[in-house]
């Protein structure tokens, strides 16, 4: 039998990255990743059944159709609430990295937070767990590439998991065997 994988999604780091770095507003619904994309590259790229839990912050009410989405395209949401300022999903997300490292398990987490390195280095402890981060490559903590020779396996939201329906406006480097001129004419 093979380990469990999770998805761990830090919807509000991913989010916060779209609209402030790469939109500069808030994004269009169109314009937001299609997260059932990223269970399917999961489960490609990995061979597995992954497992994916979706944290959202809960200030007012819960957003109940947004909720329903994310079950339809088998999530499991994980709505938090806590004190004003208090970073409910990077402790939720931490505790689960936590929780993770006592386990047989694999794990992919879906964030550029450098909040999260020590845990996810601690994932790499030399077992045959497989460790993924997914977020836009150019606003990935730089921290995280240290862990890449230890195996941590990195994979960009837009180019590799082809989560969105339109491309970004986004500003990188790009290696000459990708380039395309057709995308800059």
């Amino acid at each position: 039998m093979t380990s469990p994988t999770y998805v761990l999604v830090d919807g509000e780091n991913i989010d916060a990255t779209l609209g402030n770095s790469i939109l500069g507003r808030r994004p269009q619904p169109a314009e937001r990743p299609r997260w059932e994309r990223l269970l399917d590259f999961v489960a490609t790229e990995w061979e597995c059944e992954p497992s994916g839990l979706f944290y959202l912050a809960v200030n007012g009410e819960l957003p109940m159709s947004f909720v329903q989405a994310l079950t339809a395209l088998h999530y499991r949401p994980i709505p938090l609430q806590g004190a004003p300022g208090q970073k409910v999903v990077d402790i939720a997300i931490l505790r689960t990295l936590e929780e993770i490292a006592l386990r047989e398990a694999d794990v992919v987490l879906v964030s550029n937070d450098g909040d999260f390195f020590e845990h996810v280095g601690a994932l790499l402890d030399g077992s045959a767990r497989r460790v993924g981060l997914i977020g836009f490559t150019e606003f990935r903590n730089h921290q995280f590439s240290s862990l890449v020779p230890r195996g941590l396996e990195v994979f960009d939201l837009e180019d590799d998991v082809a989560a969105f329906t339109t491309r970004l406006p986004r500003m990188r480097v790009i290696p000459i065997d990708d380039f395309d001129p057709r995308l800059f004419l």
